[in-house]
């Protein structure tokens, strides 16, 4: 729901979004779209005075994203590029080597390439290839951990989907989905989708039972969630 915010000489357009939640958060994103997320039952006259309090803070997010705001450009997969991984940013170094592999340490990513460093298209297929590795791996390791907080019989298979306005999909009681871009998230952000979706097993809608029993699972799952959609963006 599109809302306006005017304070002074300012105004402002933002998406309301209202939740099973007990506080009000503001996000503003890369490109200045603001998001306020509240509960179901707060006012608008809360929601008003929630932004006037948060309006200092407001508005140096936003001169600092107009200032420092970019065009999204592909990746070249060249050394010095930035990538993201469980929720820090790499630079990229490649290095031509005699055997291909891809060494994660102290805030690099060196990829080790048997073909000339600037193949950007064989760089891009060794880099992606380590990411798909990583991301199985890695999921499956949180999979296992959360699904430690249920006390379900059987376990639903797990694995990944591409999706554009989700991070995880409850499917039925044998699959669950989690978006590959979610490597990019630290392993806080990605156990609270597993434990949303776990959640589903139980209960299919977004109801009241639904959010006791993610409270109960993950307690600061509002924080995180906020952390993860601040971090990625929506999915």
């Amino acid at each position: 729901m599109k809302k306006k915010f005017t304070y002074g000489t300012y105004a402002y357009e933002y998406e309301l979004v209202r939740e099973e939640r007990k506080t009000l958060s503001l996000t503003v994103r890369p490109d200045l779209s603001l998001i306020i997320k509240a509960p179901i039952v707060a006012s608008e006259e809360r929601i008003e005075q929630f932004l006037k309090r948060k309006w200092v803070w407001l508005q140096k997010q936003v001169d600092y994203f107009g200032k420092f705001k970019r065009k999204k450009y592909q990746k070249e997969y060249i050394s010095g590029e930035s990538f993201l991984y469980l929720g820090r940013q790499y630079q990229l170094i490649v290095k031509e080597s005699d055997q291909n592999k891809v060494v994660l340490s102290r805030g690099k990513i060196t990829l080790f390439t048997s073909m000339f460093a600037a193949d950007k298209q064989y760089n891009k297929l060794l880099i992606q290839r380590w990411y798909r590795s990583m991301t199985k791996l890695v999921f499956s390791e949180r999979f296992e951990k959360v699904w430690k907080l249920f006390d379900y019989k059987k376990m639903p298979a797990l694995t990944t989907r591409s999706m554009d306005k989700r991070w995880g999909s409850f499917l039925n009681s044998d699959k669950i989905l989690l978006n590959p871009r979610l490597i990019g998230a630290s392993k806080e952000c990605i156990d609270y989708v597993i434990c949303h979706e776990l959640c589903h097993v139980r209960y299919r809608d977004h109801n009241t039972n639904f959010y006791k029993l993610l409270e109960q699972k993950c307690p600061k799952w509002e924080k995180v969630k906020d952390k993860l959609e601040n971090y990625l963006g929506n999915a």
